[in-house]
């Protein structure tokens, strides 16, 4: 970082702080470059048109940690698959997000299939995945995955995939950047950029950063950045996809299950959670309108009918969720990370499946772009890469319990009761680092309103939280966002304004 100075006579006048980087995009890319970036000796801002981070794709995401077969590979988004399965071991160890390794299966139910699982296997031993093997043996096959369809004929075994929660990750990645140094910025939507002078001046609705780099990660909006400086080589295209999502302990699995994919995605899986639930989906719709998380009849119908071809058993009395997420697809099927023309102007764009499973790697290739532009990258001899393991109520024992509720007895008052959340866990949400700001934000770093109630019992209740801790009134308080209050008045002020206007009183 450094400041623009102006000298006027006889003493110096500091205009305008100007940051070595500037991020724009606060989901699970943006917030990984930012983690990376915030090991150097170098000033940060990540900017986030939302109001919370990881509001958009990261939010309604599979969750896979893909093993890296799959693309096709003249690809670059292959090779930074296969590289950031292997780097979410360190990443875990260090920032405490709940990884696990369960392995997926993919599924061949007819016999023409098979060939391109081997292919599949043969081309992903020689690029180093580790333990790639195709099954024939149904006994085995079913033994490892009890509720896989008995019309399966073979699987390929990626035993290095899993599965993991993409939001609290990211929050993870959020928390540790903030620890050391990086400035997030909430409800900062880039409305316009110019270039000058080799600094950036980033325009949003109420403020304007300025840095001498800048990161476009704006997931389902980066070709509008990219166009804000000139550079229109690439279009977004919004791809739906839609989601069953069944109770805890509904139905147990063991393994990641895919369908022999199709050219258009890999089609409609059947995956357990981190938390124990059991998804199917997504199916895959390229769509106009770029804020269309609608559900239809049709589409969920197609999510159940590939599920169950997989998962004949089921549980579909026990959904207690539909939900869709936004893929941004480019033209190219590809990845765009670009050091483009403009100096300084890096684009990471287009960051289709498997995304997620790469965010380490391209946080990591960002990181030699800005070497290869002359910043100087220091290390900071501070530099903390761990961040803190989030105490969780279900996680104690009972003397555990105990000892937490007389050193605190908000440990004690649980107020989601599906997923056993105490006040504890909430308050820690809304006061960690790059802390919970709405209702959604509290709800999906510590799962109130997760459960099957979905937030009839315990919505109230983390209104008055959020109220209380960020002194707001009710009707400020949103669910995620601006036009999304949930209180609009007190009843009793309601009543009495209407009665006064009918001259009652």
């Amino acid at each position: 970082m450094y400041h623009k100075i102006n000298k006027t006579l006889d003493y110096w006048v500091i205009v305008q702080l100007i940051y070595d980087v500037i991020i724009v995009g606060g989901g699970v890319i943006g917030c990984a470059i930012a983690r990376t970036l915030s090991k150097y000796d170098i000033n940060i801002a990540l900017l986030e048109k939302e109001a919370d981070i990881a509001s958009g794709t990261t939010k309604a995401n599979s969750g896979v940690v893909h093993a890296g077969y799959a693309a096709d590979r003249k690809y670059t988004k292959r090779n930074l698959c296969i590289h950031g399965n292997q780097l979410y071991t360190k990443a875990q160890e260090e920032l405490n997000f709940p990884l696990r390794r369960i392995g997926s299966f993919v599924v061949a139910l007819e016999d023409y299939q098979i060939e391109e699982l081997e292919t599949y296997r043969k081309n992903g031993i020689q690029d180093g995945i580790p333990g790639l093997e195709v099954i024939f043996d149904k006994e085995k096959i079913l033994k490892m995955e009890p509720n896989l369809t008995p019309e399966v004929v073979a699987v390929l075994h990626a035993p290095s995939a899993g599965i993991v929660s993409p939001y609290e990750m990211t929050f993870a990645l959020a928390e540790n950047a903030a620890t050391n140094g990086v400035k997030f910025f909430r409800n900062q939507e880039v409305i316009k950029i110019k270039h000058q002078d080799y600094v950036f001046h980033v325009k949003t609705r109420t403020e304007e950063f300025q840095g001498s780099h800048l990161i476009n990660a704006a997931g389902l909006y980066s070709s509008r950045i990219s166009k804000m400086l000139g550079l229109d080589y690439f279009d977004i295209i919004p791809r739906k996809g839609e989601y069953i999502l069944f109770d805890r302990n509904s139905i147990r699995l063991n393994k990641i299950l895919f369908p022999s994919p199709t050219k258009v995605s890999k089609g409609i899986l059947v995956c357990p959670t981190i938390h124990g639930n059991t998804f199917a989906g997504p199916n895959a719709q390229n769509i106009v309108d770029i804020d269309d998380l609608s559900t239809t009849t049709a589409g969920l119908k197609e999510v159940l009918e590939g599920g169950m071809k997989l998962v004949p058993n089921l549980p579909l009395k026990s959904t207690i969720r539909n939900f869709a997420g936004l893929r941004a697809v480019p033209e190219s099927m590809d990845f765009i990370i670009d050091n483009t023309d403009v100096y300084g102007f890096i684009n990471v764009a287009g960051i289709l499946s498997p995304g997620l499973s790469s965010c380490f790697s391209i946080a990591e290739k960002v990181q030699e772009f800005l070497e290869l532009l002359g910043l100087t990258m220091k290390k900071k001899e501070d530099y903390n890469p761990y961040r803190p393991k989030p105490e969780r109520f279900v996680n104690f024992s009972n003397d555990e319990i105990d000892l937490k509720i007389k050193e605190d007895p908000s440990w004690g008052r649980i107020v989601c009761r599906c997923e056993t959340v105490p006040e504890k866990e909430i308050l820690n949400a809304i006061r960690a680092p790059v802390g919970a700001r709405t209702v959604d934000g509290v709800k999906f770093r510590c799962r109130p309103g997760m459960g099957r109630c979905q937030g009839g019992f315990c919505r109230p209740r983390i209104i008055e939280l959020l109220s209380k801790e960020l002194n707001l009134p009710y009707e400020e308080i949103t669910k995620r966002g601006d036009d999304t209050n949930i209180v609009v008045c007190r009843t009793k002020d309601r009543i009495l304004t209407e009665l006064k206007r009918k001259g009652a009183l």
